[in-house]
């Protein structure tokens, strides 16, 4: 096992705040000294059904307390989704139904996996302690928190000066929130900068029972691929996990040299020295960023597929990029049709996109071709003809046949 200092530099590492750093080494310590681990936590609010490379900020920091002995509880929240949380929204969110918690959240322990340890997470629902406090209870939590208090928050400061409407319940999410880590005896608990008012919340919360307060530790929102916003799905600028080995690796090729060095330092596995040695390389020309870039790549899409598939990846980039050929493992489908068919639709047939709502973003952002070439409208209908070249974003291709 790393001595305490070696493991409070794995920990620092690409953190933004730490409350606090003595009660974690004294943490530390106690666990090194009674050998047992420490309950290291971290709540994701199934909204959607995709993680991408963003949500793995957080994934890779619970993989290094996994891997340094302690016990990782994956917590989804799919109580406190069904409330929806208010933090950084301007209006109030619209709340989830229980079949779209329940299809997210099987979705979520399919993803983290590739990441975490199966063997050493504790997958864990809220709502197995949430749903049963009575209103008592409720009552009795909401009790501990002034409105003065949560109007100290940000967005609820600007939505109350704008007169815009706050619901009661979002009120009650960071108590809700906070609980999660009374019930789980949390003693950290991981978040975005944006989650800091809930986490220090649990802290309150454990306090004012008798337990120990946890350690908050805050990483960074990473960056899209356009290096200004927080990388999201609805903004385009994400790399998913589970995108196609060709996409992954492509989309991290696109990104800039400075943003790259973020991602090397939030996303990968590589010891700091040694990322801090390709950066003296770049900088003095030993070593082209493009190559830099490559092993990034390379890590980031062996990470969520294979090594193998990494390999191919590249291999497929240099033979359409470099020498303007077509991808070795280009699927080819095989379609039975008489009639004309929407491009979104086929999109979905041949498995490019996952959805006709994804069809139809993708050629809004002129990201689809047709034979070559871009397509622009999106209720472009296909004629049934012969063989066809569809291709999708930059390394996306299916040869498609028709019956």
């Amino acid at each position: 096992m790393p001595s305490i200092d070696d493991q409070i530099r794995l920990i620092e590492r690409g953190i933004v705040d730490c409350i606090s750093r003595p009660e974690l080494v004294k943490k530390l310590e106690q666990s090194a000294a009674t050998g047992i681990p420490l309950r290291v936590k971290a709540g994701f609010d199934p909204t959607a059904p995709d993680l991408h490379l963003g949500h793995t900020v957080l994934l890779q920091k619970l993989k290094q307390f996994q891997d340094l002995g302690h016990d990782v509880y994956f917590l989804i929240g799919d109580f406190t989704g069904m409330i929806g949380d208010p933090t950084g929204k301007s209006e109030t969110r619209k709340a989830l139904t229980r079949e779209d918690v329940a299809r997210n959240a099987e979705s979520y322990k399919a993803q983290v996996f590739k990441i975490l340890d199966p063997e050493k997470t504790r997958v864990v629902f809220n709502s197995q302690w949430l749903a049963e406090l009575d209103s008592f209870a409720m009552i009795r939590l909401a009790s501990e928190l002034t409105v003065a208090r949560m109007l100290e928050r940000e967005d609820f400061k600007v939505r109350f000066r704008e007169g815009t409407p706050i619901s009661i319940h979002e009120f009650l999410y960071p108590l809700i929130q906070g609980y999660d880590s009374v019930a789980l005896e949390a003693d950290v608990e991981l978040g975005g900068t944006d989650q800091l008012f809930n986490l220090l919340m649990g802290r309150d919360l454990q306090r004012s029972r008798g337990q120990a307060p946890q350690v908050v530790i805050t990483l960074p929102l990473l960056e899209g691929l356009d290096g200004v916003n927080k990388m999201s799905k609805s903004l385009g600028n994400y790399i998913g996990i589970t995108e196609h080995p060709n996409d992954i690796y492509g989309k991290i090729l696109s990104v800039s040299d400075q943003l790259m060095f973020r991602y090397y330092e939030l996303l990968s596995d590589l010891p700091t020295a040694d990322v801090a040695v390709l950066k003296n390389n770049m900088e003095s020309g030993a070593r082209h960023p493009k190559e830099i870039k490559k092993q990034l790549a390379r890590e980031l899409t062996a990470r969520f597929h294979t090594e193998e598939a990494a390999m191919q990846a590249e291999h497929n980039f240099e033979k359409v990029f470099q020498k303007g050929g077509l991808p070795d493992d280009m699927p080819e489908k095989h379609i039975a049709a008489t009639e004309d068919i929407w491009l979104a639709q086929l999109l979905v047939d041949v498995e490019l996109v996952g959805s006709t709502s994804d069809g139809r973003r993708m050629i809004k952002q002129n990201a689809v071709s047709l034979d070559g070439e871009k397509v622009a409208d999106i209720n472009t209908m296909v004629k049934p003809r012969g063989e066809i070249l569809l291709k999708v974003g930059k390394l996306r291709y299916c040869k498609v046949c028709f019956q």
